[in-house]
């Protein structure tokens, strides 16, 4: 007779579970992933998709969350933030039952960064030894496995038990979340969340979390439907795609980091505006044959992180226009300003991407910097140039850079010098 397989645990502690057995399993599993790079620990399929995402991510499990934003500056981003009128229903339904009984109650944003936390005293300063405090980022792309951030990842509602997490300086604690919505577009606001103890992962605790959001997004509604919030007008949409930098869509006083798959959508639809079908984008993101169904699955992950208002289907385009720092420099050449264009170019487009559609791109605006560079025939410009990874080794500018230069200035015996081992190696 084949054997059944194991009943996967809804949630991270069912009714009847010895705590103290699980919590040793649990950390067992961990270390052997750790450790041993075990692709099939023995934990829930949502902690080891988890695990699996973070350590592709580069997360390192002994690291913790980093220092929040300044306080002067995460005071001016939840003063306008969409939750921020729903906290008093927070209060009212978590943060007043939970003083003295070693919780804390976070509700996030949508990329993860906590901002607001309350609870226990005792607790909030224990939390504070690993940032679980305002203004800190508690995604999962920043620090792995755990209940606010995974259930962002996943848009659904997660719990996770001590050696779940993925950082181990969270081995102590346990936590319920469940994400926020936006009734007026279905857009992902934030995540609500409980930290504590192991009971803090028992099923009651999920459902207690659920009928808190269930609350606050009925009075996002109620809000919406007397007027007493207003839509504001459509926020000034930026893509930044320029250099080494983790790419990121700025909506208004929000910034979004982007996987490098997502930016490279986004800046795609920028160059189509009547819009893609899932085949030409397909064709535009990978030489191969990348399949259409996959390329549908990361647009409606993409949808549900900047919301459905942004992205629209049949074709994908974008609803709004979308400055991207690369029209930027363009603009700037455009005009003739050669300084402007180089204080504009942060580096080449989404460097590491292989994107058929984005290395045309990134070509273009490389190459026509170059150009200008080059024509302009100014030493600033040329040193400038020079300086950067694209013309570190462009001998035809390191030329014109010597020739542009004060015969015998210290400066062109540099580069002359520069020049000659350059010439040199490319010789070889």
């Amino acid at each position: 007779m084949a054997r059944r397989a194991p009943v996967e645990r809804k949630w991270a502690l069912p009714p009847g579970t010895d705590s103290s057995l699980l919590a040793a399993a649990t950390a067992h599993a961990h270390r052997s992933f750790i450790t041993s790079t075990d692709a099939s620990p023995d934990v829930r399929g949502i902690v080891r998709e988890s695990w699996v995402r973070s350590r592709l991510g580069g997360v390192d499990p002994d690291s913790t969350a980093t220092a929040g934003l300044p306080s002067d500056e995460l005071a001016r981003y939840r003063r306008t933030h969409p939750l921020a009128s729903a906290l008093p229903v927070v209060r009212t339904l978590l943060v007043d039952d939970v003083a003295d009984t070693g919780m804390l109650v976070a509700l996030s944003d949508a990329q993860g960064r906590l901002l607001w936390v309350d609870g226990d005293h005792r607790a909030l300063d224990d939390a504070a030894t690993m940032n679980f405090a305002e203004g800190s980022d508690w995604s999962e792309a920043a620090v792995g496995t755990n209940a606010p951030g995974t259930s962002l990842a996943l848009d659904r509602g997660v719990q996770i038990f001590g050696a779940e997490h993925f950082s181990r300086s969270v081995h102590d604690w346990s936590c319920t979340a469940v994400p926020v919505h936006d009734p007026a577009d279905g857009r992902l606001l934030g995540a609500l969340d409980i930290t504590g103890g192991s009971r803090v992962a028992a099923p009651e605790f999920l459902s207690l979390v659920r009928a808190t959001v269930a609350a606050v997004e009925a009075h996002l509604r109620v809000e919406l439907v007397t007027g007493a919030r207003t839509q504001p007008n459509a926020p000034t949409l930026a893509l930044e795609v320029l250099g080494a930098r983790r790419p990121a869509l700025v909506r208004g006083g929000e910034r979004i980091t982007l996987s490098q798959r997502h930016a490279e959508i986004v800046l795609l639809l920028t160059r189509h505006p009547s819009g893609l079908s899932a085949d030409q984008l397909a064709y535009l993101l990978d030489d191969a044959d990348l399949d259409p169904v996959t390329v549908r699955a990361e647009v409606s992950r993409l949808r549900r992180l900047l919301g459905a208002d942004l992205l629209a289907s049949r074709p994908y385009r974008l609803t709004a226009p979308v400055r991207v720092d690369v029209d930027d420099v363009s603009s700037c050449l455009d005009r003739g300003d050669v300084t402007g264009a180089l204080a504009a170019y942060a580096g080449a487009v989404l460097p590491a991407s292989d994107a058929p559609g984005v290395r045309d791109i990134r070509a273009d605006v490389t190459d026509d910097l170059r150009v200008a560079v080059l024509r302009s025939r100014d030493a600033a410009a040329l040193g400038h140039w020079t300086a950067t990874v694209e013309g570190a080794d462009d001998l035809d500018a390191w030329h014109a850079y010597v020739a542009a230069l004060a015969p015998g200035s210290p400066r062109r015996v540099r580069a002359q010098a520069r020049l000659a081992r350059l010439d040199e190696r490319l010789s070889r």
